[in-house]
């Protein structure tokens, strides 16, 4: 299932299906059932899972746009079931990390580029021309709306969800919706976390840490801290207060 103009110096699995005029380069590897569309460009060394979806002219493994990267050796990682749109550009790590990780069950739309040493959880949704920069780390089942630009070394913590057209320049906590200029927390998460199977008292324990930390008078820190000594904090609201408490680049407040 390999068309005739495509250039293939990698060993691809039988069932693989690659379209006209792609190109794949020496030391990538996939998993069954994958399928690369027409004019993409994949280049090593790239590592797949199965069932990875790559539309038409979408570019991967390329070289880090960094002006330090001196031809190290690194990696590009992608997940099983993976669904990478056309025109995406993701490039690998740079000796900083070793590599640029997308998790399983991501669906990576059109023209996102995802840059060197970016750490992509399981389950995100990234939207048209989302942009990240260099080491950015999405935490799982996160969903950004289209054209947003991701400062580098932002942290975006798990089951968050950024409204589109916003600019990302600090860490977005885990659980909330974020949304604004600047950006802002604007409340729980909550839709996002009752399909992800959240229950209704897991949902209220953390509405509760929520309001604390984000509508509560008082600096940010100290009320992580605070969390962080409640007997009821929970498991949830602890791994919130943890997140802000470790924050290089700050937190949206």
């Amino acid at each position: 299932m390999i068309h005739p103009t495509a250039i293939v110096e990698s060993d691809l699995p039988p069932d693989a299906s690659v379209g006209p005029y792609a190109v794949i380069g020496t030391d990538v590897e996939f998993g069954s059932s994958a399928r690369i569309g027409a004019h993409a460009v994949v280049m090593g060394p790239s590592r797949f899972g199965d069932d990875v979806s790559i539309g038409p002219s979408a570019v991967l493994g390329t070289d880090p746009q960094d002006l330090k990267y001196d031809g190290e050796r690194t990696e590009l990682r992608v997940g099983g079931r993976t669904v990478i749109r056309e025109f995406a550009n993701i490039n690998r790590g740079t000796s900083s990390s070793g590599r640029t990780v997308i998790g399983t069950d991501c669906l990576i739309m059109a023209y996102v580029h995802i840059a060197h040493d970016c750490l992509v959880g399981d389950r995100v949704i990234l939207a048209n021309a989302v942009n990240l920069a260099g080491h950015v780390q999405i935490g799982n089942d996160v969903t950004i709306g289209g054209v947003v630009p991701v400062h580098q070394f932002v942290r975006v913590g798990m089951h968050a969800m950024i409204g589109g057209g916003f600019r990302i320049n600090k860490d977005i906590p885990p659980f909330v919706l974020a949304s604004g200029y600047p950006l802002r927390v604007a409340a729980l998460n909550s839709v996002g976390l009752r399909r992800k199977g959240f229950t209704a008292e897991r949902l209220d324990e953390l509405d509760r840490v929520f309001r604390h930390l984000f509508k509560s008078p008082g600096i940010l820190t100290g009320k992580a801290s605070a969390l962080l000594s409640d007997p009821d904090c929970g498991e949830d609201g602890e791994y919130l207060a943890r997140f802000v408490l470790s924050s290089k680049r700050g937190v949206i407040n």
